[in-house]
Order: C-alpha cells, then sequence, then structure tokens
C-alpha cells in the first residue's frame, strides 16, 4: 500500500467508524421522537412559492406615494417600515444551525443528544475531507515529485487558527502535516519557496516543475500559525478590469496560485448572470427587457452593483451568459477541492426597468447618475429591500444556484451602495434596508453571512456619517452574520472611526491599485506594521485580504500581506525582499555576485517606489503619457491616479542598471521568465519617468513662443522605443487583452463586440469617455496604436496654434474624434512579433542615454 493510499485509509476510514456508530444512535433517537411531530415532516423541508402575479402586497405604497415620503430625505414613520418577515408567509419551517426541522425531533433531551452527536459527526467529517485537490496540484505543478509528498490533516488541539508542519520523514518523502487544507496548501508553499526555492507567479507562470531532484531535506521542521481566520481575495471589479475575459488555463494558475499562498476566502463572482436571468424569466420580464439592462463582459461588474445598465456598443450575447456559467462551476469546483470557501452572490435589489410591467405595485427607487453616463446606462433600478418581492427574489436566486453549484458556502456578497447614495438618510430607513436585507438572506439560507464591501464609507464619506453608518450596519442584528471589508486600509482605512464596523467583524485589506494601473509603487511600512497593529487593536478584525481592482503587477507587496498574515510581528522587509528575490530568480541556481546584484536592485525598490510615505498619492501610479494629452494638468496628480514621482527617479535608474550588471555576469537570466518580465516591467518605469521631464520641457518652450518640433519629435521617439521594449512580452502587449476577448466568441460579429469591450475598457470606459483613462494601460501596440497618435495630433496642434489662441476645448474635441474612432476598429490577427528584450534594450539604452545613464550595453 503506497503512502498516498495508507494516508486515505487514516483519513476516511477510521472516522467512518464514528460515523456509523452516530448515525445509528441518532437514527433511535430520531424514531423515538417522530411519533411527537403535529405534521407531515415533508411539508416542512421546502419553501412555498407563489407564482409571480401573486407576489403584489395591498397595502405596500405605490411609488408615487412612496417618493413623496421621501423627498428631500423625509421621514417615513418606522412603524410604516414594511418588514419582510411581516410581508412575507411565514416560513413553513425554521432551521437549526444543524439543518434539523424546527419542530421534527420535540423531546428536548434528545435534542441535546442529537446535537452533541452531530457535533461529533462534524469533528469527523473535517478529518475526512478529501486530500485528493493538494495532491492533484502537486501533479499539476510538479509531476516529478508527485510521491515526494505526504499530506495529512491533524487536530492540533490548539486554540489558534490554521497551522502547519513541514518534515522529512524516514523513508526521504516529506509530511505536510495541518489542520486545514489550505493550512497543507501553506505549508507547501513555504516548503517549496524557502527551501526548494521554486514558487508560482500572476504573469510568469509556475516554476515549481524546476525543483531540484532529489528535494533538499529539512534539518528541523518547518512550522507556522496563522494570525487570522480569515485570508480573503478579490476586489469585485478585478472580475472586469483583469479577469474579464480569462480562461480556463488562466483561472487554473490563479486558483493555484492561491492555494498556495493560504488564501480561504475568495469572491467567486463569474458567470452570475445565467442564475439573475432565470430569476427574471421567472417572474414574467422578456429576453429583450432583460437584454436591456445586461452590460457589456468588460463592464458587468458595474451593472451586478447598481451603477450602469445596458450594453453600448450592441447586446450581450446570451452565450456569453453560458460560457461564463460553465467556467464559474469549474471554478468553485476546484476552489472547495483546494480548501478555500466561496463567496457567491446574492441578489442585490437591481433589476430592469421593465419590472413595474410584471410587479406594478412593487416599491421601487432609481439610483443615482454615476459618473457622468447618459441616463440611458445608469440611474439603475432598486427594488427595495422591504418589498415582498425583494425576499422572493432573493430566496429564487440563491436556490437557483445552489441547485447549479451545490451548497458549498454560506457567504454571500451584496453590495447595494457602491458609489451611489441611498434614497434617503434616515436612520430608520437605512436600518430598515439591511433588516430586511438580512432578513431575505436568512430565509433562504438560514446560516447566510453578508459580504460587504466599506468601500462605500470612504467613496462616499459627504453621505456615510458615522451614525448613518451606525444606522446601516446595525440593522444586521447578529453579528457574525456579517463580515466587512475594509477595502483600502493600508491608506484609507474606516475601521477606526467606525468603532471596528461596531463590532461586526472585518477583514483588513491592501488595495492598493486602481483600474489596472501600471506604476511601480507600494507602502511596505503600512502593509506590516498597519496590519498587525489593527490586529491587536480590535478585537473583531478575522482576516486580511487583497482587494486591488487590478491584479497588474506589484506582485511582491500582495505577497507581503498574505504572508502577514502568518506572523505575530510586522515582517523585516530587508529580509523578506531578499529572500523574495532568490527564490524568483535561483531554479537552476545562481552565483554569489549575480544575486547580490540582484538583491541590491530590489533593496533600491523596497527603499523607493515600495516605500511610499506621502499619503497623497494613495495608490499605484499612472505616466502622464498615458492622459488625453494636453497643457496643463497631467503633472502633479495626486489621490487614487497619482502622476507624482515620490522617489528620486533616478534611483530607478540605479535599480536597472543593477539588474542589467546581474544579466551581464549570468546570460541565463535572459531566458528566465521572472527576470525578463521584471526587466522590462523597471524599464517601462524608467522611460515613463523620463517623459514627465520631456513634457515639461515642451510646454516651457511653447509657452515661450518657440516652435516644439524638436521636443515633440523626443517625446514621440521615447514612446515608440517603449512600446519596442513592451512588445517583447506578452504580458505587456495589447494583442493578449483582444485575444483573450475574440476566444469567447462564436462568430465574427460576437469577436468584434467583445474586442469594442475590450478596447472601450482601457481607453474611453463609455461610449464618449464618461471616466477617459481610468483603466489605461502601458502595453505594447497600445502605446504605437493610441498613446502615441493622440500625441502627434496634439502636438501637430500646439504646431499651428499660438501659445495665445490655445484652445483647450478644441483639441479635446479633436482628440476624442480619434478616440472614438479607435474603438471601432478590430483585430483580426492579434499575433504579435516576437523580439528578443536583450537586443530591443541594448539598442534602447545605447540610444537615450540621458534616461538610463551611463552603463555597459546588455
Amino acid at each position: 500500500m503506497d503512502s498516498k493510499t495508507t494516508i486515505i485509509v487514516k483519513a476516511v476510514v477510521i472516522p467512518l467508524g464514528f460515523v456509523v456508530l452516530i448515525l445509528t444512535i441518532t437514527a433511535i433517537f430520531v424514531l423515538k421522537c417522530r411519533r411527537d411531530r403535529k405534521k407531515d415532516e415533508r411539508e416542512n423541508l421546502h419553501y412555498s412559492f407563489a407564482p409571480y402575479e401573486q407576489w403584489q402586497t395591498p397595502h405596500q405604497p405605490d411609488n408615487q406615494q412612496w417618493q413623496a415620503a421621501h423627498h428631500s430625505h423625509n421621514q417615513w414613520p418606522m412603524h410604516q417600515y414594511p418588514t419582510a418577515s411581516a410581508q412575507m408567509e411565514k416560513p413553513l419551517v425554521g432551521c437549526h444551525p444543524f439543518g434539523l426541522a424546527e419542530g421534527s425531533i420535540r423531546t428536548p433531551g434528545a435534542m441535546v443528544w442529537v446535537k452533541a452527536l452531530l457535533l461529533g459527526l462534524c469533528a469527523s467529517i473535517t478529518f475526512a475531507q478529501s486530500l485528493d485537490g493538494i495532491y492533484d496540484l502537486v501533479r499539476r505543478r510538479m509531476p516529478k515529485h508527485v510521491d515526494s509528498f505526504r499530506f495529512s490533516l491533524v487536530d492540533f488541539n490548539s486554540t489558534s487558527n490554521d497551522q502547519f508542519i513541514v518534515s522529512t520523514a524516514a523513508n526521504g518523502t516529506f509530511l505536510v502535516q495541518g489542520n486545514s487544507l489550505s493550512a497543507l496548501s501553506y505549508g507547501l508553499h513555504r516548503y517549496l519557496a524557502d527551501v526548494a526555492l521554486v514558487d508560482i507567479y500572476w504573469f510568469v507562470g509556475s516554476q515549481l516543475h524546476l525543483a531540484p531532484t532529489p528535494l533538499p531535506c529539512l534539518s528541523t521542521p518547518l512550522t507556522g500559525s496563522s494570525t487570522v481566520e480569515r485570508r480573503y481575495h478579490f476586489n469585485t471589479v478585478t472580475f472586469s478590469y483583469t479577469t474579464a475575459f480569462w480562461s480556463w488555463e488562466d483561472w487554473e494558475l490563479q486558483l493555484d496560485w492561491m492555494a498556495l499562498r493560504g488564501i480561504n476566502l475568495p469572491l467567486a463572482w463569474v458567470g452570475q448572470e445565467k442564475i439573475l436571468v432565470e430569476v427574471f424569466r421567472e417572474i414574467g420580464l422578456t429576453d429583450a427587457e432583460i437584454s436591456s439592462f445586461l452590460s457589456g463582459p468588460a463592464f458587468q461588474a458595474w451593472n451586478r452593483f447598481g451603477n450602469i445598465q445596458g450594453s453600448w456598443g450592441g447586446d450581450l450575447p446570451y452565450s456569453w451568459i453560458d460560457s461564463q456559467f460553465e467556467l464559474q462551476k469549474k471554478i468553485v469546483r476546484r476552489m472547495i477541492e483546494l480548501g478555500m470557501t466561496p463567496v457567491l452572490p446574492a441578489f442585490t435589489g437591481f433589476v430592469p426597468r421593465a419590472i413595474s410591467r410584471v410587479l406594478p405595485n412593487a416599491t421601487v427607487v432609481n439610483g443615482s447618475q454615476w459618473s457622468g453616463f447618459d441616463e440611458r446606462y445608469t440611474n439603475d433600478t432598486f427594488l427595495e429591500p422591504f418589498d415582498p418581492s425583494f425576499t422572493r427574489l432573493q430566496r429564487s436566486f440563491i436556490q437557483k444556484q445552489q441547485a447549479a453549484y451545490g451548497n458549498i458556502t454560506h457567504i454571500y456578497t451584496l453590495d447595494q451602495y457602491n458609489e451611489n447614495d441611498p434614497y434617503s438618510g434616515d436612520l430608520d430607513y437605512l436600518h430598515n434596508v439591511t433588516h430586511n436585507t438580512w432578513l431575505s438572506l436568512k430565509s433562504a439560507d438560514p446560516n447566510a453571512v453578508w459580504l460587504m464591501q466599506g468601500w462605500l464609507f470612504y467613496s462616499n464619506s459627504h453621505f456615510w456619517t458615522d451614525e448613518r453608518v451606525k444606522a446601516y450596519l446595525s440593522g444586521v442584528e447578529e453579528d457574525q452574520d456579517m463580515l466587512l471589508l475594509d477595502l483600502f486600509s493600508e491608506s484609507q482605512p474606516q475601521w477606526q472611526r467606525t468603532q471596528s464596523y461596531y463590532g461586526k467583524p472585518w477583514i483588513w485589506c491592501q488595495l492598493h491599485d486602481y483600474g489596472g494601473n501600471m506604476g511601480l509603487y507600494g507602502q511596505v511600512m503600512n502593509v506590516t506594521v498597519n496590519a498587525t497593529q489593527a490586529l491587536a487593536a480590535s478585537d473583531s478584525l478575522v482576516g486580511f485580504g487583497l482587494t486591488m481592482e487590478g491584479q497588474e503587477g506589484n506582485e511582491i507587496m500582495y505577497d507581503l500581506l498574505l504572508d502577514q498574515a502568518w506572523s505575530r510581528q510586522p515582517i523585516g522587509t530587508d529580509r523578506y525582499f531578499r529572500d523574495w528575490v532568490k527564490t524568483r530568480y535561483s531554479p537552476g541556481g545562481r552565483s554569489v555576485a549575480v544575486l547580490e546584484d540582484l538583491y541590491q536592485a530590489w533593496d533600491i525598490l523596497r527603499k523607493t517606489a515600495y516605500n511610499n510615505t506621502r499619503l497623497t498619492s494613495t495608490a499605484v501610479s499612472k505616466s502622464i503619457f498615458e492622459l488625453q494629452p494636453s497643457m496643463s494638468g497631467l503633472l502633479n496628480r495626486t489621490g487614487h491616479h497619482p502622476t507624482t514621482i515620490n522617489y528620486d527617479p533616478f534611483s530607478l535608474v540605479q535599480a536597472w542598471q543593477l539588474m542589467n550588471s546581474a544579466a551581464s555576469k549570468d546570460c541565463s537570466l535572459w531566458s528566465q521568465p521572472a527576470f525578463l518580465y521584471d526587466m522590462v516591467d523597471i524599464t517601462r518605469q524608467v522611460i515613463a519617468n523620463a517623459f514627465i521631464p520631456m513634457y515639461t520641457n515642451l510646454v516651457s518652450t511653447y509657452h515661450g513662443g518657440a516652435s516644439v518640433s524638436k521636443e515633440g519629435s523626443n517625446l514621440i521617439q521615447l514612446l515608440r522605443d517603449l512600446d519596442s521594449v513592451l512588445s517583447t512580452n506578452e504580458n505587456f502587449r495589447l494583442s493578449t487583452w483582444i485575444q483573450s476577448a475574440r476566444s469567447w466568441a462564436r462568430n465574427d460579429t460576437e469577436a468584434d463586440f467583445y474586442e469594442y469591450n475590450a478596447r472601450n475598457q482601457i481607453t474611453l470606459w463609455g461610449p464618449k469617455g464618461e471616466i477617459n483613462d481610468y483603466a489605461s494601460k502601458q502595453w505594447g501596440g497600445l502605446v504605437s496604436s493610441y498613446y502615441i497618435p493622440r500625441w502627434q495630433r496634439f502636438l501637430h496642434y500646439l504646431e499651428n496654434t499660438q501659445a495665445s489662441k490655445y484652445n483647450a476645448t478644441e483639441i479635446e474635441a479633436q482628440l476624442l474624434a480619434f478616440e472614438l474612432k479607435w474603438q471601432e476598429e478590430t483585430s483580426k490577427s492579434t499575433r504579435a512579433e516576437s523580439r528578443d528584450l536583450r537586443s530591443v534594450l541594448a539598442k534602447v539604452s545605447r540610444k537615450w542615454p540621458s534616461v538610463f545613464g551611463d552603463q555597459n550595453s546588455p
């Protein structure tokens, strides 16, 4: 019997004996108590649903009464708020935490025994769960070593959170023990990264297959304990900015990365439109009415929480809805296999405008106009949670979801006021919105936990006063039934002003990146020191999480927070960066001299780009060349999309030179994926920084009345060389994004629509540029086809217009005309020319000594 079979037998067969015994005793008590039942229990196993025509409530105030009562935030008396529990029929069955129907076992003594026995059963099942998921991970990523590891779930009899121990067995294999699948995965990660010096990364992919043979032995066991119960991942909008067009292969890499990083609470937000469409069809909405509500594939995140509705550029194909639903099935199945608890969506209340046709008496209000969009695409219709139809739709949504994926979670994401203010600021109103939302969740899943982003309390702080926040959160009467994401903890924490969300469990999150910006940026001290201080100060902090809008770079900053979840003291970033660099570049071995250059390069980054302390710039930077050209307003921007450089730009040149020096000593680095990615990334930032003084010189020359021909030519040449550098790596190419979008299509019409969505998001972000350049990218092909032509048109205008006659409105209109035309272009062939980074850098660095300094060519 091999080692894997042995461990499965121990983990499954032994607890099975306890299960049989427990079930036998339980059956005796159930049979004894069955005669006490007053009704046939079969009637109590399911909720009954009235046809949608009967979902109206005669005494519910109509829309005109409602709007009149709430105009200018007038108060609606507390007793007139119809609660979900009062408006719906009384549930036929109440549910205990153990899933038993209320009244099914009426003898108190029997209930005590059954609870005790079921507790034992649950404990047995916990340690009988399948280990196949983690064995499959090893088989996927390092097949040569599939027999090198044994995994064992162990009850450490400790009050701490997840724990692991990695040790070397007598036969030379490695025994990984943990009290959860997540602990086992993280323990495996620690051995592979710290000892075997291999890891898995977002863009570089997995290097685990490069682990040496034989694997290095351990002189002493590796141990670890998490300081928090939850390790969360995903901002809602990441599912548009980053994963909108991901394939299953992309998701497989991501999920393995998440498992090995110890993430155990990921948002699973793909494909929910399938469930929503079925719910809407059930109440009588037509497909045309539903389609007018749904947004395009690159913008679904904002449709889901009520910022936008409808799709510019064409309707969302139902084939997209079906394919994303099938993808979601694979995602959640893999999450479960890897020991994660998926966070699934719930019904939010946002509905098509035609809801008034099928539910004419429903209480609905309109959201606010969002980000300058025309009313056609915003002012979403919101079904108030105290309307009985809300609870029925919630039940329908969650039940259909459970039927599709199984009863795999009790945690649901639900955001009602993302950058939209509630209809009223009345405290009773706010309390009742959440109270009835909570009741609707509990009616669908008695164990439901409502997860919401705390972003609204920061983004719309003008509305969300302390008393309103407290009133809103108080609607969830049981603290453990809610989980808050303090979305921007590293820069704009809200947990202090809300007194740890008034006792509700919450997660300290690093947002860091808006829209998928690509500048090098981080706050190493805030991520380590502030996170541990919050853990010590707040009794209701239960986790750390990653909530970046776009997963586009700066990977070390996210690793840092996830590893901080396993350290009670702030991580020393000096040692951490050295270890991270050694693992990233060491497969195959590196000389001390080469590693020292790499250490020094990254230490410069640690002290500069990754150590921002000027919190006027709170997130990843954006280069001014990505913005619509203008004579003013581009420089020194702060906030979420800063254009300021909060370090000496020459320090980054020094880091680039050290990376180049390392590659000159060890030419094999030029074939190492991680080094190639990082070299492109650092070169990109060096050039982006150099663009600023060139632009400043252009502006000064223009205002001085001289020709800007020379200055303009330099700008364009620099951007062309940047494009050539970016185009050497598929992770920095526009074609990769577009090809991913087009790959989901069944025909050319769909492919062109998906490409339009992909192009629009990273440029105009809206049919008319409503959020222009918010999600801009520094990608090869995008620089050459979009940014350079914009700057050329701008420069042409300057060369033909005196400074005294400069008209910003006139040139903006010219630029918008080009931007709109670019959206409609298509790329039937998206295969980009592959060029050698080493030769490109040699040419570019020789051409621009003022940018790259004095150094030897690569």
